[in-house]
């Protein structure tokens, strides 16, 4: 029978691949350019580089997550009643406590993050909390403490971090590629050259797509926990229904962090000609799941 914990041991798994893809793919471009530039250094630096930041990516992502998104801890006594409902839900679900965040936006919206359950971080923004009910709101917290009790924000917030520094050491080679850097002649000829351009290119459109695959259905994956926590599908579905009215995007919307919220924080916009670019699926499809229609 599913329960808040069914796929914790599978993202765990997405972890432990997502590191072991990002040591392949940034040792593959570090031994391309090492090639190119007939340098063994570069190789050796780039599978240091990966190593380090595996390991930084697991212990300090978090934090970078939360100064991206410009939160701060939520003050007990102003915001009472949304540590009561982390709280209570929190025991329900059979977990520690996450801290409570706040972020200072009129664009409703929430994301959670960690490493574990007892490093994990909830945060809503102000808007958030000026438009939703009690019970709305409860529907929110359900669905990011599903992330927590799943480990979704393991492998997300790891993401984060791993995706951009993917897009950075791609940009650094192809920078290079332009500015020359003494690369031996008889090696560098233009095949080499186009290659590298067309590496540094998609490497951090994968990184990319990396984050949307596992965002977009975690998402679904959360809404249904979130559901069988709280008891009550219908709070969270008209929770995101006045999510999904709101159409200006949040203040400062980063892509780095997009998919950990649980809506878009560019806003609605307009629907895209696929949904392979996607950070999230669309409110509709979330809406119909949880009241049975799809």
């Amino acid at each position: 029978m599913a329960s808040l914990y069914t796929h914790q041991d599978e993202n765990v798994r997405k972890t432990y691949l997502l590191f072991a893809a990002f040591l392949v793919l940034v040792g593959a471009i570090g031994w391309f350019f090492s090639y190119l530039y007939n340098n063994s250094a570069i190789f050796y630096g780039a599978i240091f580089f990966s190593l380090a930041m595996n390991i930084a990516s697991y212990w300090f992502s978090d934090r970078l997550v939360v100064a991206l998104s410009r939160a701060v801890p939520a003050d007990p006594s102003e915001y009472r009643e949304l540590h009561q409902i982390v709280e209570n839900l929190a025991i329900t679900a059979g977990l520690p406590k996450p801290k409570v965040y706040i972020i200072e936006d009129p664009a409703p919206n929430a994301f959670a993050t960690g490493r574990d359950k007892e490093h994990a971080v909830v945060a809503a923004t102000t808007g958030l909390l000026s438009i939703l009910t009690k019970t709305e709101l409860e529907g929110v917290i359900g669905h990011e403490l599903s992330h927590i009790g799943n480990r979704d924000i393991l492998v997300s917030t790891v993401a984060v971090l791993l995706a951009g520094c993917i897009s950075i050491l791609a940009d650094m080679f192809l920078r290079s590629l332009w500015w020359g850097g003494g690369r031996d002649r008889d090696r560098g000829n233009g095949i080499l050259t186009v290659v590298g351009i067309l590496l540094a290119i998609l490497a951090p459109i994968f990184g990319t797509l990396m984050q949307l695959a596992i965002s977009r259905r975690r998402e679904f994956l959360a809404d249904a926990s979130g559901a069988l926590l709280t008891r009550y599908p219908e709070g969270l579905a008209s929770a995101l229904e006045k999510i999904g009215q709101y159409a200006r995007p949040m203040l400062t919307p980063s892509s780095a962090t997009a998919h950990l919220f649980i809506a878009n924080p560019f806003g609605p916009g307009k629907r895209a000609w696929t949904t392979l670019f996607m950070s999230h699926p669309p409110i509709e499809e979330r809406i119909a799941a949880l009241r049975g229609q799809s």
